[in-house]
């Protein structure tokens, strides 16, 4: 396991997506600066639709528009006013993104809704998730596949000496697989995505991409085995809600890397955020108790807050990425 390449440097951090604000160029000067080794392209849901994961992603969609209809993302008839904001915003946050980065030559992650979890939120223009139809999740799946491929390489094009790695959000993917995901009624809900189709559709975007993937799920019932089959160099949880280890020991022993959401989004009762060394020894202990030698730590495992941060506070946020840069260098010194 210690000679296999990681997508990332030894001891690195990382956030999850999210931050608070409507301020781009802010949210990524303190991104470069508190996450110098793994810098992640910042989403600002505050700046309204369109800024939101699931209208940013759907923006990237090759040949299947969308639209805002009562609050909601929709498939539309033809490109429109919500779609041309969603673009918009995602290019002037890559314009942004070669300016303040110029230069940069270490990994840079990108995030996007992952097909399932777009399937479920999603709605036909006949109403409904798209999630009731495999024909339309297939197509939508095809669509993400080659968006995300262009935008890899847009985001490549702006910072040539980079490596992007690629964040596939897919926080809907457990209910997708138990048929929790409710119909509109509220009466019932959609059939339960077989966990062999849910994966061949995680595939086909994780190849597509062309780059390391690491999907994430703050979710309890993170499908361990499932994300491993994709392909993905690894996955991204919550440790909060982790109720089982030898799932994960499992996957991590067969090569997947770990992103450790080992500090709260929000300030705990306390009202301190934990120090890095508390971080530190948070992901220690995980690690001793899967099992797996201290040397391997540092290389597979990155250290990330639990979530997005976009509720936090700007001052809680500068807090927690610090946090989780200093654990990740701690970790490296052992």
């Amino acid at each position: 396991m210690t000679d296999q390449v990681w997508p990332w440097p030894v001891g690195a951090a990382t956030g999850i997506g999210s931050l608070p604000g409507t301020d781009i160029a802010e949210a990524q000067r303190v991104v470069l600066g508190e996450l110098p080794a793994l810098p992640h392209l910042p989403e600002l849901p505050a700046r309204g639709p369109g800024a939101d994961l699931i209208g940013r992603t759907a923006g990237l969609l090759v040949e299947l528009p969308v639209e805002l209809y009562t609050g909601r993302w929709r498939v539309a008839p033809r490109p429109g006013r919500d779609l041309r904001r969603a673009r918009d915003l995602m290019e002037r946050d890559l314009d942004q993104l070669a300016e303040q980065a110029e230069g940069y030559a270490g990994p840079i992650k990108v995030q996007a809704a992952g097909p399932l979890t777009l399937a479920a939120t999603l709605e036909l223009p006949i109403g409904g998730r798209l999630l009731r139809d495999p024909g339309a999740v297939r197509d939508l799946t095809g669509s993400l596949a080659e968006g995300l491929r262009a935008h890899v390489a847009a985001v490549a094009r702006r910072l040539p000496r980079a490596s992007v790695l690629l964040q596939l959000d897919e926080p809907s993917l457990p209910t997708v697989l138990a048929g929790r995901v409710p119909t509109e009624s509220g009466l019932g809900a959609y059939r339960a995505v077989d966990s062999a189709d849910a994966a061949a559709l995680l595939r086909t975007v994780v190849d597509a991409a062309g780059v390391p993937t690491v999907v994430h799920c703050c979710a309890p019932d993170v499908p361990l085995e499932l994300i491993r089959s994709t392909g993905a160099a690894g996955v991204a949880l919550d440790l909060d809600l982790l109720t089982e280890l030898d799932p994960l020991g499992e996957a991590i022993d067969a090569g997947l890397g770990l992103l450790a959401g080992a500090v709260p989004t929000r300030p705990p009762s306390t009202g301190q955020a934990p120090t890095s060394a508390q971080v530190a020894d948070r992901v220690r202990q995980l690690w001793d108790r899967l099992g797996f030698p201290r040397r391997q730590l540092a290389q597979q495992v990155v250290v990330t807050p639990a979530c997005g941060l976009a509720g936090a506070s700007p001052e809680y946020v500068r807090v927690v990425l610090a946090a989780c840069r200093d654990a990740g260098r701690r970790l490296a010194e052992d």
